[in-house]
């Protein structure tokens, strides 16, 4: 759904066809109701026509957020990998 909202706005209905196949409208309805919650989705009102838009601001402090964990992380293993090389080379050295 998201991804079909980040190609710009569509109806309830049209976010809920493609999932109608294994998914209830009910569930459609509710999973709806979790991104609006989340912030993720803003439903709007035009007469009868239900139109949505991607709210992608949370959805980039999310992708932030992970990069800095991401950086983090890689610099830790990066420095448990120099350890550990420099643990073998003393560990080789002791043993020739």
């Amino acid at each position: 759904m998201l991804a079909r909202l980040s190609e710009g706005e569509a109806n309830v209905s049209d976010l809920a066809e493609p999932f109608l196949t294994y998914m209830s409208p009910s569930a459609v309805t509710k999973h709806l109701k979790v991104l609006e919650n989340a912030g993720l989705i803003t439903k709007g009102r035009k007469a009868q026509w239900r139109p949505c838009h991607l709210n992608g601001e949370p959805l980039r402090e999310a992708v932030d957020w992970m990069e800095q964990h991401r950086v983090a992380g890689e610099e830790q293993l990066d420095r448990l990998g120099a350890y550990l090389k420099s643990k073998s080379k003393g560990t080789r050295r002791g043993h020739t």
